[in-house]
């Protein structure tokens, strides 16, 4: 059971910690001697041993808990680490790269986006013919074209290395490829079999020279067929050669559909006619592929990418197709063969995920010797047994029967005569490549020599030799050879170092453990020795610690402080012993090493302290009474304000930095007592005994200062220059409110800010409303902020900033009238940038703001129902919001504002083109868009038409709700997109682009490919979103993969690698 611990073990407070401290301290100072009692007591030696603390306790040096963790435990870090996160830190384990076993094949390191060239590798090097070509090739010619020397070291290592995957590094920089762009893995298959052929025709070993097109190249022609005369045309007798058979499977669902589609007639005809030699004319005609020779290995492509006009994007088709372990291909051929051509499944190659420019590509792959199917996923291989899916795979492929990942259903494959086999069918929905092995049917020439490309059709299906084992050269043997040499001893090496650091560490473990169990003192009259708790803790924490080192516990004596108990612990002979003879350093501080004289002084220091506080306490308390004016008695001026700080601080045992500088801030900068009327110069008379304990305790603060404390007595005199100083500037102060009083007189509705009814026929004129708005804050700002408000500019440069330069016109549209309960107000004078004034405010505007009255902006409101218009008159609509009655009087009248200068129109023109041009051209601004529920969009979506032109306004991306559905705010620009907003919304609200129906108030926003500036949508702009539902979603991330990779990247392919390039300029 668990002892408690918690009364006995139980933390003092520091207060209380402290008090006993000086206790003890008080009482060495009366008996003037140090016992041993008091050392007992000082350096907390007769505390109880802990046993079971969550903790290490600071105020007991014989507690030792909590410096390991318990006996299943670990730390975030040093020695009590995880064990398997110490060995982590030393590396990768090499160990766990081995190979499992020769027969177990190696894979492929991905470099990024390279598991379309992996896939296309291991393809190549599982052929065993071609991996015995490749070995053959003279080391001269490897030299000479390097992407046969690397291919070449490539196959070594997947044969013979020890590692259970090989780096495909210096392959991939020899291509010249980019490692971070996915290929489309057809493509490469191609370029790299075309590289591979045109390098190796310069080897004299006939085993390679010719090994690529024997393999992997066949022939095919495309045949036009006059209808009338049965000809076929001169284009017909070429023979195309190809590595792949690019099979359509849109609508298909078996590979035997594909070959029917792909060796069916075309029928020209209509306009689609074709031009016959023979007849001289434009005749009906049919048009077919034709398989001219087979190769060994036929290799199908599946046209899964489709090519979508609308977007110019590709789309890869999803659709299950179905295909055989055993084809038979004899039928296929334009001339009947007499021999077998039966081909057996050998690789499938996959297309994993459903962006066309993105997804990882995987091989599942047939051993040729052992007849196991392997997958090969990158630097991942693993056994599929007899079938090239095994059962748990995903929906990469499905049967046909039952949709397992195995075969599902059988047929039959007809051969020669009458006789047939079984052949399984798989089905899968994301095959890419098929690639089949001849079966049968391999037999040499009479002459014993293999034809150029194999001539199937003639009966002449001689294949490469393939020998029963395999062989190295000399010089790759002897290069892979040292590879596994050297890796074997990284290996071996490492589990050297991993060994040595799990001893170092159970070692270390168990010497710590030892030792704290051997820590504790037993009693009061065994021998102890004092260790510093800093280094405890870190050589019970540290894999190597450094030297003992007990230097912060020492005094200048070279003794031990009982001050610093609290940072050591008290350990036993035999615990110190073994420490000090493996960790050396010290001092040795034992039981009697203690120092008298600090405790001495220590005393001392505490009853001076003690003395000072007293004084302090009697002071405070005739502070107190000097504060609220029971002290009459005063003598001396001190600040106010910080004698009521100082009173308000605890009681110390010395003075502090804050105890300096009583009269500060009653001193003017001439050295003399401030005027009382000064800000912050508030003053109060204190008796001298306050005075002098407080000039004693500033001296002591701030012995450097020389002038010492500025001494105030009750006769001294203010500071002549500072109170006429402040005279000058409280008779400003009086004579500005003086006339801030006069002006809201004589503009008591305007300083206000109350509405103006208007009168037809009556003279007003016309203020610039932010001119109005600050006169208006600064009259009306009074007391001791009232200098915070600047004065309005004068009058005349304002009113001159309305007018225009070319015409002297008025450069601002006139405000919008409306009637209320009967009068005639300005409609929305706090957003108007003019403010219509009575004639008698502008006039005192003029007499108090240097305005001249002859060149303000005249307004006059007339009934103009029976004027003629003119370039001078602005005709107002009326908004009627009032009572039935009025509204009756007024409907027939229609008023007129006269202004002198006139609105000049063209340079309001040209001036709101500027400013639409600057909003149209905005780089950050943010727009906020809601996603509605329902059929109909609130109406105040539906109104929010108008920009509000913020750009500084800060708001937040994070999407919240309202009381109509979620809200989001998008940071946009003027050249963003309506796609990439869309794009926007579909990542923040979830709502697919497709399902999209964006609004700006009733505008539908629905070009995708034209701006935000085209669409007139600006900073602050609120956007409405609605999800129709009517497209299947989809993921985001394969639009973002179509639009990364777009039509301009997607032709970019291998352009500028090694695969597009001259040879010649390889070679070396």
């Amino acid at each position: 059971m668990r002892p408690n611990t918690r009364n006995k073990n139980k933390r003092q407070r520091p207060s209380d910690a402290a008090d006993s401290y000086s206790q003890i301290l008080r009482k060495i100072h009366e008996a003037n001697d140090v016992t041993d009692e008091d050392v007992n007591q000082l350096f907390m030696i007769s505390k109880p041993l802990c046993q079971g603390c969550r903790v290490n306790t600071r105020d007991n040096p014989n507690c030792f808990c909590g410096l390991v963790p318990p006996p299943n435990g670990s730390r975030k870090s040093g020695l009590w680490q995880k064990t398997s996160e110490i060995i982590q830190a030393l590396g990768p384990d090499l160990s766990s790269e081995l190979r499992d076993s020769d027969s177990t094949p190696a894979g492929l390191t991905n470099l990024g986006a390279t598991c379309y060239a992996n896939s296309i590798l291991q393809c190549l090097y599982m052929n065993t013919a071609f991996r015995e070509g490749v070995f053959s090739v003279e080391v001269d010619v490897l030299k000479q074209y390097p992407v046969l020397d690397q291919i070449a070291r490539l196959f070594a290592q997947l044969y013979a290395s020890k590692k259970s995957f090989v780096d495909s590094d210096a392959f991939v920089k020899t291509l010249e490829l980019d490692n971070g762009i996915q290929q489309d893995i057809h493509e490469f298959s191609t370029l790299l079999l075309s590289l591979l052929e045109r390098c190796l025709r310069h080897s004299g070993v006939s085993k390679a020279k010719t090994i690529v097109q024997d393999l992997f190249r066949g022939s095919v022609s495309h045949v036009t067929t006059c209808s009338k005369c049965g000809r076929e045309s001169e284009a017909s007798s070429k023979v195309e050669d190809f590595y792949a058979l690019e099979l359509n499977i849109k609508g298909l669902k078996s590979l035997d559909d594909s070959l029917n589609d792909y060796l069916s007639l075309e029928h020209l005809n209509g306009d689609n006619q074709y031009f016959c030699g023979s007849c001289d004319a434009r005749v009906d005609a049919t048009r077919c592929i034709k398989l001219r020779t087979l190769p060994p290995v036929i290799t199908f492509q599946l046209k899964r990418c489709v090519f979508l006009p609308k977007t110019t994007a590709k789309k890869k088709i999803t659709s299950s197709l179905s295909f055989p372990q055993v084809l038979d291909m004899r039928s296929r051929l334009a001339e009947s063969s007499e021999n077998e051509l039966t081909y057996e499944l050998s690789a499938v190659l996959i297309h994993k995920g459903s962006a066309v420019n993105s997804g990882h590509y995987v091989a599942h792959i047939k051993d040729e010797k052992t007849g196991l199917w392997w997958k090969f996923d990158d630097e991942q291989v693993s056994e599929l047994g007899t079938h090239p899916f095994d059962g748990g795979s995903s929906s990469t492929a499905q049967s046909e029967s039952n949709g397992a990942a195995s075969s599902g259903k059988t047929k039959d494959v007809k051969q020669s005569g009458s006789s047939s086999i079984k052949s399984e069918v798989f089905s899968s929905s994301d095959a890419y490549m098929l690639m089949y092995s001849l079966r049968c049917g391999k037999k040499e020439s009479q002459e014993g020599q293999r034809e150029n490309p194999l001539d199937i059709a003639n009966g002449e299906v001689a294949s490469v030799q393939q020998p029963e084992g395999c062989y190295l050269p000399s010089h790759l043997d002897k290069w892979i050879n040292d590879l596994n040499a050297t890796f074997l001893e990284a290996c071996k090496q490492f589990d050297l170092t991993k060994e040595s650091q799990l001893k170092t560490l159970t070692e270390r473990r168990q010497e710590v453990r030892t030792i704290l169990s051997e820590a504790a003192v037993q009693s009061l009259e065994e021998q102890y020795f004092w260790i510093s708790t800093e280094w405890i803790r870190l050589w019970a924490d540290t894999i190597s610690p450094p030297a003992l080192d007990n230097t912060p516990l020492l005094c200048s004596h070279g003794k031990v402080l009982a001050s610093k108990v609290t940072c050591m612990k008290r350990i036993s002979e035999l615990a110190w012993t073994k420490l000090e003879s493996k960790f050396n350093g010290g001092p040795k501080l034992g039981k009697g090493d203690y120092c008298r004289e600090c405790l001495m002084d220590g005393a001392r220091m505490v009853v001076s302290s003690d003395s000072y506080r007293d004084r302090r306490t009697f002071m405070k308390n005739i502070a107190t009474d000097v504060l609220s004016g029971k002290c009459e008695d005063g003598n001396y001026y001190i600040s106010k304000a910080w004698l009521q700080q100082w009173v308000k601080r605890k009681n110390i045992d010395a003075p502090s930095e804050a105890d300096a500088g009583p009269t500060n801030a009653i001193t003017c900068s001439h050295g003399e007592l401030m005027p009382e009327q000064a800000q912050g110069a508030k003053r109060i008379l204190v008796p001298e005994n306050l005075w002098s304990f407080l000039v004693e305790d500033a001296l002591k603060v701030t012995p450097e200062d020389t002038s010492g404390c500025q001494c105030f007595p009750l006769d001294s005199i203010q500071c002549s220059h500072c109170t006429s100083e402040l005279s000058e500037v409280a008779g400003v102060e009086d004579a500005l409110r003086t006339i801030k009083a006069k002006q809201r007189q004589n503009h008591d509705k305007l300083a206000t800010g109350k509405g103006i009814a208007l009168t037809p026929q009556s003279p007003y004129f016309l203020l610039p409303s932010p001119w109005l708005m600050q006169w208006r804050s600064y009259i009306n700002m009074t007391g001791k902020n009232s200098s915070s408000v600047p004065e309005p500019e004068l009058l005349d440069g304002v009113i001159n900033t309305l007018k225009c330069q070319k015409h002297t016109r008025l450069l601002e549209r006139l405000p919008e009238l409306v009637y209320r309960r009967g009068s005639l107000f300005q409609k929305n004078p706090s957003t108007d940038k003019l403010t219509i004034i009575p004639q008698d405010d502008w006039k005192y505007f003029c007499e108090e703001w240097g305005g001249i009255v002859e060149k303000g902006v005249s307004a006059l409101i007339e009934d103009g129902s029976n004027t003629n218009r003119s370039a001078s008159q602005d005709v107002i609509d009326l908004d009627q919001d009032s009572s039935p009655d009025v509204n009756m009087e007024i409907d027939n009248q229609q008023l007129i504002i006269r202004t002198f200068p006139e609105v000049c129109e063209e340079c309001i023109g040209e001036r709101e083109s500027c400013e639409l041009m600057q909003k149209l051209t905005y780089s950050e601004g943010d727009v906020s868009v809601c996603l509605v529920r329902g059929k109909e969009a609130p109406k105040s979506m539906l109104n929010a038409s108008d920009s509000s032109f913020e750009v500084d306004r800060r708001t937040s991306k994070r999407s919240r709700r309202t009381n109509y559905g979620k809200q989001t705010s998008l940071k946009v620009s003027a050249t963003t997109t309506v796609y990439q907003l869309k794009m926007m919304i579909w990542q923040l609200l979830g709502v697919m682009k497709e399902n999209q129906e964006l609004h700006k108030g009733t505008q539908l926003i629905d070009q995708e490919s034209a701006t935000l500036a085209d669409m007139n949508i600006f900073p602050g702009d609120k956007l409405w979103v609605r999800d129709t539902e009517i497209h299947e979603h989809r993921d985001i991330a394969d639009e973002l993969c179509d639009t990364k990779s777009g039509p301009q990247d997607i032709e970019e392919g291998f352009r500028g690698t090694l695969l597009t390039g001259d040879i010649t300029f390889e070679a070396c």
